[in-house]
């Protein structure tokens, strides 16, 4: 099992001072975070893509590339790339030129993403939610096989035999398909024998076991062999030297982040006692010191039928740096290295 960091990039509170820190402070931080987790072998580091205020990863490919100039050994990716939103042939001229930039490290993660600003943003409706993806992901797929692509859809100009450059140093480059909870998904990225990176940010790990071996099963049956059917998970977390350290650390950004998506969906306010329990030994959040968190990743991994990859999503707006920076440290030294062989 490999283990990475996934950054949303939040505009970040300083929990001792109050201060809001700035966009290209946020930056540099960031930047710094990336450098240590390369640094203590951390296996990947994958930065979101979202367009609110709350957020500064609007343009992950022009984060990845400074990055990567900054790393030599951790993979880069998106967490995810809201593929539905964007142009096939700009996303996939931007990971691969980021390919040739860190010199084969990068991969590409495709979904619809948890969040809806960008479809407005950018013109689309909501209608088009499903259509959409599907239609640019085959497309996607079409310019990895290919660097002249003959194709034609609904939501883009039709392509007629043109070139698409540069292509990229991995052949092919890898794309993963990320997901939520709904069936569809899982079964579609079996059926086109991509790997999988599961979004868990509620409810018990362990419910997404259906989910998985449907994903394989439709793999199976479309004749892709078991090891292209890779299983990832994207979930939040936090190491500390202690679990009430963590949580203790966690617990005010948790709070101010979930009580601002509540307050948009119309669901009940987060209490703390939601938060001891999705932190608890059941819950969807992987937090606590080295061995809560080695335990977890286990026993989630044996629950699922096996993971390959796992990144734990440790930003959130009320995190110190020095904080998210120790963090990645004990995670990087003290957790990765145990599971590597789970």
């Amino acid at each position: 099992m490999h283990v990475g960091v996934d950054s949303f990039v939040a505009a970040v509170t300083d929990p001792a001072t109050e201060r809001l820190v700035g966009p290209e402070e946020r930056m540099a931080h960031l930047l710094e975070e990336i450098a240590l987790a390369d640094e203590v072998g951390l296996y990947s580091f994958g930065i979101g893509e979202h367009h609110r205020p709350e957020y500064y990863d609007s343009a992950p490919p022009v984060i990845l590339g400074a990055a990567a100039a900054r790393t030599s050994r951790i993979r880069l990716g998106s967490a995810v790339t809201v593929l539905s939103a964007a142009d096939p042939v700009r996303v996939f001229q931007q990971f691969a030129t980021l390919d040739l930039v860190s010199r084969g490290r990068v991969d590409l993660v495709v979904g619809r993403g948890s969040f809806i600003e960008a479809f407005p943003l950018f013109g689309l409706s909501l209608a088009d939610y499903d259509e959409l993806f599907e239609e640019k992901l085959d497309l996607l797929l079409r310019l990895r096989e290919s660097e002249e692509v003959t194709w034609s859809g609904r939501h883009r100009p039709a392509l007629t035999g043109q070139g698409v450059y540069p292509r990229p140093l991995q052949d092919p480059l890898p794309i993963w398909v990320g997901v939520g909870g709904t069936p569809e998904s899982f079964v579609r990225a079996g059926l086109l024998g991509l790997p999988l990176m599961v979004a868990i940010i509620g409810g018990e790990p362990r419910q997404f076991a259906p989910l998985v071996d449907l994903y394989r099963r439709a793999g199976a049956q479309a004749g892709h062999a078991p090891q292209r059917l890779q299983v990832g998970l994207h979930v939040f977390g936090y190491v500390a030297e202690s679990t009430r350290a963590a949580a203790d650390t966690i617990y005010p950004g948790w709070h101010e982040m979930f009580a601002k998506v509540s307050r948009e969906r119309g669901f009940a306010q987060p209490t703390r006692a939601q938060f001891d329990a999705t932190s608890g030994p059941d819950g969807a959040f992987f937090m606590g010191d080295p061995d809560t968190v080695v335990d977890k990743l286990v026993r989630v991994s044996d629950q699922l039928g096996g993971v390959d990859r796992v990144a734990i999503q440790m930003t959130n707006p009320r995190l110190a740096h020095d904080d998210l920076l120790r963090g990645i440290e004990l995670l990087g030294t003290e957790v990765a290295p145990r599971v590597a062989g789970a």
